[in-house]
This record gives structure tokens, C-alpha cells and sequence, in this order.
């Protein structure tokens, strides 16, 4: 188990890194890809799953979830929970680990952003129109997709000794980037706890050049959303394996 967790540790913090980074290299002042829009921030971010899912499987988890709401998801679809309390802890400190890379790598940059939400954005999700249920709706949908589609792509009924090997990482890559451009503009799609809750942490106690608040007020609609999502195509997975 320590093996698999140090998979899921060092996988989710190269997925916080790139991801995180990709959203910093177009929000930041000065950097030579302010600007540069969502169809980067999405790319970036399927590109950030990729390399993490096969970071996971290269240092011990062949699980490679990275996202509390993926394990609690297959947790319900399989009635196995073990993993899911272990998973979650390296999951939290690789996003957080990965945050503070993030805040290294673009050090110069954040006393030249004068804007706050900037900042925080490179860490964390903020609504496009604040709407807890509507938010919150949108980060269970989102997710439910996400668990849903996994499930499918690595299904017998889709293949019986599942994808060819080393092609599950780019499948989950293009899923990840579809529901970006799909469904991502309302929330900036979390459709993981760790993801946002590690990077907001890490905003919170780094010393930030001019930082605001952390957001507490919408920090449980990334945590819950995704949970309760995840939790429910666990549940379809399960209804239509049987």
C-alpha cells in the first residue's frame, strides 16, 4: 500500500504542477503566455492528466486515480473501500506539494499581478456566476461524467482485457480535455477535491507577493460537488455490472 500511495502522491503532483502551471502561464503578468485563453487552460490541463496518470503507474499505482472522487467512486462501484483514506492523504499532499512547485517555478510573477483573483485562480477554482446549488450541480456533473466515462473505457464491454497497453493515460487525457471544453466554464471544472482543496491550502499559508483571501466560502462546492458526483457513477457502474 505505501508503494501505491507514493504512485498516487508523486502522480498527483505532477498533475497539480503542470495543471496548476498552465493556468499560471496565462494568468500571470509578463509571462510569455498571458492571454494565451480556455483552449490552452484545457489543453494544459489533459496534458497535466496524461503525464500524472503515467507518473502514478511509473512510482507504484496502477490505479494512477489522483482524485478522492475517482477512488470513492470505483470504492462504491466495487464495495471496496480500503484504499480510499490512504489514497485520499497522498492525493491531498501531492496537489498541495505540486502548488507550492507551482508558486517556485513562477515566483517572479505574482508581485508584477496586481489582481487577486488571478493569483488565486492559478491555484484554485472560482464560479463564473456564484450559485451554490447551480455550482455545485455543475461540479457533480462533471464529475459523474468523468467516473462514468472511466468506467466505461476500461470496461469489459468496451474491451475484454481492457485499452491496449499504454493507451488508457491519453483516453482519460481526451476525457479530461472534452469535459473542460464542455462543461468547464461555470465552475473552471474541479471535478476533483484535491485538486482544488490542496493548491487553496497551499495558497493559504504560502507567503504569496500581494495575495487576497483563500475563498473559504466556495472551497466545500469543489470538495462536495465531485465527491457526491463520483459517488454516483459508482453507484450506475455497479447497477449495470450486475
Amino acid at each position: 500500500m505505501y508503494l501505491k500511495c507514493f504512485g498516487e502522491f508523486m502522480g498527483t503532483l505532477v498533475l497539480i504542477l503542470l495543471g496548476d502551471g498552465v493556468v499560471a502561464n496565462v494568468l500571470l503578468k509578463h509571462s510569455k503566455a498571458e492571454g494565451a485563453g480556455w483552449m490552452v487552460i484545457t489543453s494544459g490541463w489533459a496534458f497535466a492528466v496524461m503525464a500524472g496518470v503515467f507518473t502514478a503507474i511509473a512510482c507504484g499505482s496502477a490505479d494512477a486515480h489522483l482524485n478522492p472522487a475517482v477512488t470513492i467512486g470505483f470504492a462504491v462501484s466495487s464495495g471496496q473501500f480500503a484504499k480510499f483514506a490512504p489514497y485520499l492523504v497522498a492525493q491531498m499532499a501531492g496537489a498541495f506539494v505540486g502548488a507550492i512547485l507551482v508558486w517556485l517555478h513562477f515566483l517572479p510573477h505574482w508581485r508584477e499581478t496586481k489582481d487577486q483573483g488571478l493569483k488565486l485562480g492559478c491555484f484554485c477554482t472560482a464560479p463564473a456566476i456564484r450559485s451554490f446549488a447551480a455550482n455545485l450541480l455543475s461540479e457533480i456533473l462533471g464529475t459523474l461524467v468523468l467516473v462514468l466515462v472511466v468506467g466505461a473505457i476500461f470496461s469489459k464491454a468496451v474491451a475484454v482485457t481492457g485499452p491496449a497497453s499504454g493507451l488508457g493515460p491519453y483516453l482519460v487525457a481526451a476525457l479530461v480535455w472534452g469535459i473542460g471544453l464542455s462543461l468547464g466554464g461555470t465552475t473552471g471544472y474541479a471535478i476533483n477535491p484535491a485538486r482544488d482543496l490542496g493548491p487553496r491550502l497551499a495558497h493559504a499559508v504560502l507567503p504569496i507577493a500581494g495575495k487576497g483571501g483563500s475563498d473559504w466560502g466556495y472551497a466545500i462546492v469543489p470538495v462536495l460537488g465531485p465527491l457526491i458526483g463520483g459517488g454516483l457513477a459508482g453507484m450506475f457502474l455497479r447497477a449495470i455490472a450486475n
